[in-house]
């Protein structure tokens, strides 16, 4: 089940508590996603990163409604939970031949 984010508040440096519809919650560390780059890359400037938002529509975490992430990656980071299964990567199969049925 995909839980929506509900509410907000920066903590301290890259440090945001979240609350799900559940009522579960944490704290998340975004400071890893700062060095990823790309839409990551405006993390970088602080006071950018600390002008987010709820959007109660989506029940995600947005800055300036261009960059978001994933509430499932938000509630398994804040819980401890695992991420869904259909999120994780399965091993790449070593055996990718047709077998014929005739």
């Amino acid at each position: 089940m995909i839980h929506d984010v509900v509410s907000a508040r920066y903590v301290k440096e890259y440090q945001i508590e979240v609350t799900f519809d559940n009522g579960r919650g944490g704290v998340v560390d975004f400071s890893r996603y700062v060095e990823r780059g790309g839409v990551f890359e405006r993390f970088r400037d602080i006071e950018f990163f600390r002008k987010f938002s709820v959007n109660e529509e989506l029940g995600v975490l947005t800055w300036e409604n261009e960059v978001d992430i994933a509430p499932e990656t938000l509630y398994a980071e804040a819980t401890g939970e695992p991420l869904p299964e259909w999120m994780i990567n399965d091993p790449p199969s070593t055996n990718k031949t047709l077998q014929s049925t005739s």
